[in-house]
């Protein structure tokens, strides 16, 4: 069950577009810029205040990659394994950043909630690969040490 102030915020944003149907995809990309995921409780709530079935609103938000009912962590690290990257070395990035955040075969996500790592077909900076983002601030030619370096710096700043 999830905290009224969660209800109360997407009652905000759907008083800025409309109870239109035809708002579903901006609201719901505005929920999960707000949260970092789409939580289910709230894509019922969404469906209702728009007067379409949980059914649609689960099938428009499933068809997009782009949502994710899993909570993420403040830190969003996307890793590119398009062509260019994966031909120089863009595995071994991946590969560092697993064992640098202690992730677990199969996790995404760190336990205290600060990183998720997800990796991408591609973030369209080829000439940039190996390449990765941090909540979409991009970092090109990374390597295994550059790695190192980005998580380093980022702990920094959460203990500042």
């Amino acid at each position: 069950m999830l905290d009224k102030n969660y209800y109360e915020k997407v009652d905000e944003i759907i008083a800025g577009y409309g109870t239109e149907s035809r708002f579903l995809i901006p609201i719901i990309q505005d929920v999960q810029n707000e949260y970092r995921y789409l939580p289910p409780e709230l894509l019922k709530y969404i469906a209702d205040k728009l007067h379409i079935t949980e059914a649609k609103a689960y099938s428009v938000a499933t068809f997009y990659e782009n949502f994710s009912f899993d909570q993420k962590g403040k830190y969003v690290i996307k890793v590119c394994d398009g062509t260019a990257c994966h031909v120089r070395k863009g595995t071994d990035v991946l590969e560092k950043l697993r064992e640098v955040l202690q992730l677990k075969p199969g996790q995404k996500t760190t336990d205290d909630m600060l990183f998720t790592l997800e990796t991408v077909s591609c973030l369209g900076a080829c000439g940039l690969a190996p390449v990765l983002t941090v909540n979409d601030e991009v970092h090109p030619a990374m390597t295994p040490d550059k790695v190192i370096d980005l998580i380093s710096s980022i702990m920094k700043e959460e203990q500042a």
